[in-house]
């Protein structure tokens, strides 16, 4: 299938199909007018590389993911590389969300301040 079909099947525009052609996330072949084609197989992948994204995920990572992905879920395939790689992106997101939860209450104490001295005259 062209790119056209493919981002219409998966709701995922060319351009982001061609950027994870570039990460190494999909591989199409080339007919020989030279426009890519994609097997059946890339619906599912571009499903999972979704997926994996919505996840927090690094393209980075997927790539290393990809392979070890299966169904629509994905499912993962265990070893301890991958679990070691998803606690460190769960530490990560972790981290990222004590720092924005920390300057959520800093802008909370700026606008409940703000409000008493609009308030008092």
């Amino acid at each position: 299938m062209l790119i056209g079909e493919l981002s219409r099947r998966t709701g995922v525009g060319a351009h982001l199909l061609r950027y994870y052609e570039a990460q190494g996330l999909l591989e199409p072949g080339r007919g020989t007018n030279g426009y890519r084609e994609y097997t059946e197989d890339a619906v599912l992948v571009v499903i999972q590389i979704r997926a994996l994204l919505e996840a927090g995920l690094s393209t980075e990572d997927i790539g290393y993911l990809l392979p070890c992905a299966t169904g629509v879920g994905p499912d993962l395939e265990p070893c301890a590389e991958l679990v070691d790689m998803l606690r460190d992106r769960l530490r990560e997101i972790n981290g990222r969300i004590d720092t924005l939860t920390q300057s959520r209450q800093a802008l909370l104490r700026y606008l409940h301040a703000t409000e008493q001295a609009l308030a008092t005259p």
